[in-house]
C-alpha cells in the first residue's frame, strides 16, 4: 500500500470529535433558557386545563421531534381522564402528499389548521432554522386566529423567533443541525417528566 493512501490512527480517531462535540453540547445545556422552559410549561398547562389541542408541526427531524412530543406529551405524561390533547401534522403521509401536491408544500400544515385548529389550540412550532416557509405559514394563520403559538428553534431564531407568540430558542452556528435536534429532544423530555411529575401530586 502506497505511502498516500495510508491513514493514522489519530486522524482516524472519533475521540476529538466526541469531545469537541459534548463541549458543545454541554454549554448548550448549561445555557438553556429556564424562563422560556417554564412559559412553555404554563402554556401547555393551560391548554390542558382548557381542553384545547396542543398541535406539533414541523420537518425533516424536527417532524420526528414533533411526533415524538406528541406522544410524550399526550400518552407519556399519564394524564389518565384529564390528558394533554397532542397531536402532530406530521404523521400521516397521505394527508401530506396529498396537501403538497394539490396545493404546494408551502401549505401542508396550514391547510390542515384550517380544517381542524379551534379556539384555544396551541400550535408548538419547531425549526433548527426558524425559516421554513410551510412552518411560518401555519404560525401567521394561527396568530392571524388568535391562537397561541410556540417556537421552538435553533441556529440564529428566524423569523419564527420573531413571529410565535412564545419562544424558546436554542442558539448554535448555523447548519449546527445534530446539536439543535439533539437540544429539542432534551426539552421535550424536560417537559414532559416535569408535567408527568406535576400531574402524579394531582
Amino acid at each position: 500500500m502506497g505511502k498516500n493512501t495510508q491513514t493514522s490512527v489519530a486522524e482516524t480517531s472519533v475521540s476529538p470529535h466526541c469531545d469537541e462535540y459534548t463541549r458543545k453540547l454541554i454549554g448548550l445545556l448549561e445555557d438553556l433558557d429556564h424562563a422560556a422552559v417554564e412559559e412553555v410549561v404554563r402554556v401547555l398547562l393551560d391548554a390542558r386545563e382548557r381542553g384545547s389541542h396542543i398541535v406539533f408541526i414541523g420537518n425533516g427531524g424536527s417532524a420526528s421531534t414533533a411526533s415524538h412530543f406528541a406522544i410524550d406529551i399526550g400518552i407519556g405524561t399519564r394524564g389518565g381522564d384529564n390528558p394533554f390533547r397532542a397531536i402532530s401534522l406530521t404523521d400521516n403521509n397521505a394527508i401530506l402528499t396529498g396537501l403538497a401536491n394539490d396545493f404546494g408544500y408551502d401549505q401542508v400544515f396550514v391547510r390542515q389548521l384550517r380544517v381542524s385548529m379551534r379556539p384555544g389550540d396551541v400550535l408548538f412550532a419547531i425549526s433548527a432554522s426558524g425559516n421554513s416557509r410551510n412552518v411560518l405559514e401555519a404560525v401567521a394563520f394561527a396568530n392571524s386566529r388568535g391562537n397561541h403559538t410556540i417556537g421552538l428553534t435553533g441556529f440564529d431564531g428566524g423569523k419564527l423567533k420573531e413571529i410565535a407568540s412564545t419562544s424558546l430558542h436554542v442558539p448554535t452556528e448555523k447548519g449546527d443541525y445534530g446539536l439543535v435536534e439533539d437540544m429539542h429532544l432534551v426539552i421535550n423530555h424536560i417537559i414532559t417528566s416535569h408535567l408527568t411529575k406535576l400531574i402524579s401530586a394531582e
